[in-house]
C-alpha cells in the first residue's frame, strides 16, 4: 500500500457493535492493536455492569476489561469512529444497521462479523447489510476459526478479512492485526461469508455425531462431506474453491466441529442426547446460529440447485419435526457415488 493510501485510511479509533462475548473480545482485539476503541451494547444494563466491574459479566466472565476500553449504549456515538466492526446477530444484522446508518459517515467501512443467512431472504450478510448502509458505504467480511474466550485472552488467533477493495482490506489488517490476532486478507467477500455461515449448521451436525456416540470417524466424515457442501454452495453464488480450503472455511469448519466450547457442537450434542431444542435454547442465552441458518441455508441451496444433504437432514430435525435416528438413517442410505460429484 503506497503513502498516499495510507493517509486516506486512519483507523484511529475502532467501533464495535454488540456487547456479547465475540463483540467484547474483537473491542479487546483492537485495543491490543493499538487503536481507540468503543463498544456498544444494546442492553443498558450491561453497560452498567461493564463500566462498574470492568468484566462482562453476562457474555465474557473472568476476563478483565481495561478502562480505556469505552462503553455506550448510544449508537449516535459509533458515528465519530473511524470503522466499525458489526457484531450483532446475523438474524439482526439488518436491522441494527439501518439503525447505525443515519450516524455513519461517507467512507467509513462497516466490517460485518456475525456469521449467518438471513432467515427470510436467504441474503447473504453482505448483501442484507449493503441494503440498509448508505449507499457506496464500503463492506468488509472477517471470519474464521475464533472462539471469543481465546481472543478476548490474547491466546494466538488467524482469521480472513474479506475485502473487495485491496486497499482497503489492507488497511484494516493493519489497524486491526497484532502479535496474537493475525488478520490474512482477501478479496472473496462471498466465499468467507459461505464458509462462516454454514459450518455452523454442520457443527450442529457433528454435536449430534458426538451426542449419539457414533465415533470420531463418522465426524471427520461429516467434517469432509461438510465442506463439499459449502464448497458447492460458495462456488454457485460466486466464490471461489481456495478460500474454502483457508481459515474462512476448512479452518473454521474444523475448530467449530471439534470442540464442545463451540456453542452450535454442543447445541447438537444436547440434541444427540435426547434433550429438545426448546429446552436447549431456554437455558442459554447466547446465540448458537446454526439454529436459525439451517433454513436459509437450505433455502439457499434450493433456488440455486445446490445438494446439500447434511444441511438438509439439520433443517429437518430442527424446524420441521424429523426424528433424529430417521434423518440419520436417511443420510447413511443415500446412494454410492463418485467423491467429486
Amino acid at each position: 500500500m503506497t503513502e498516499s493510501q495510507r493517509a486516506a485510511f486512519q483507523f484511529r479509533r475502532i467501533g464495535v457493535i454488540g456487547g456479547g462475548a465475540w463483540g467484547t473480545a474483537l473491542a479487546l482485539a483492537a485495543l491490543r492493536a493499538g487503536r481507540e476503541t468503543l463498544l456498544w451494547a444494546r442492553e443498558p444494563a450491561v453497560v452498567e455492569a461493564i463500566r462498574a466491574t470492568r468484566e462482562n459479566r453476562d457474555y465474557l466472565p473472568g476476563v478483565p476489561l481495561p478502562e480505556a476500553l469505552e462503553v455506550t449504549d448510544d449508537l449516535a456515538g459509533i458515528g465519530a469512529c473511524d470503522a466499525v466492526l458489526l457484531v450483532s446477530p446475523a438474524q439482526h444484522a439488518r436491522a441494527v444497521s439501518a439503525r447505525l446508518a443515519p450516524h455513519l459517515r461517507p467512507g467509513v467501512p462497516v466490517v460485518i462479523c456475525a456469521k449467518g443467512i438471513e432467515l427470510d431472504s436467504h441474503a447473504l450478510m453482505s448483501e442484507a447489510v449493503g441494503a440498509a448502509l448508505p449507499a457506496g458505504q464500503p463492506v468488509a467480511v472477517l471470519s474464521g476459526p475464533t472462539f471469543a474466550a481465546e481472543v478476548a485472552r490474547g491466546l494466538p488467533t488467524a482469521v480472513t478479512l474479506a475485502c473487495a477493495d485491496t486497499a482497503l482490506g489492507t488497511a484494516l489488517v493493519e489497524a486491526l492485526g497484532s502479535r496474537t490476532f493475525r488478520p490474512y486478507r482477501s478479496d472473496d467477500v462471498v466465499g468467507a461469508q459461505v464458509g462462516g455461515a454454514v459450518k455452523n449448521v454442520l457443527a450442529i451436525a457433528c454435536g449430534v455425531v458426538e451426542g449419539r456416540r457414533l465415533g470420531d470417524n463418522a465426524r471427520a466424515a461429516l467434517i469432509t462431506r461438510g465442506l463439499a457442501e459449502i464448497t458447492r454452495l460458495a462456488l454457485a453464488l460466486g466464490g471461489r474453491a481456495e478460500t474454502l480450503m483457508g481459515l474462512s472455511g476448512l479452518g473454521d469448519l474444523t475448530l467449530t466441529c471439534s470442540s464442545l466450547q463451540s456453542r452450535n457442537m454442543s447445541l447438537g450434542a444436547a440434541l444427540g442426547e435426547g434433550r429438545t431444542l426448546q429446552d436447549i435454547l431456554a437455558a442459554r442465552r447466547s446465540v448458537a446460529e446454526g439454529v436459525y441458518t439451517a433454513a436459509a441455508v437450505v433455502g439457499l441451496a434450493a433456488k440455486r440447485g445446490v445438494d446439500m444433504p447434511i444441511c438438509q437432514a439439520v433443517d429437518a430435525t430442527l424446524n420441521h419435526g424429523a426424528r433424529l435416528e430417521e434423518t440419520i438413517d436417511g443420510l447413511l442410505s443415500r446412494p454410492f457415488r463418485g467423491e467429486w460429484h
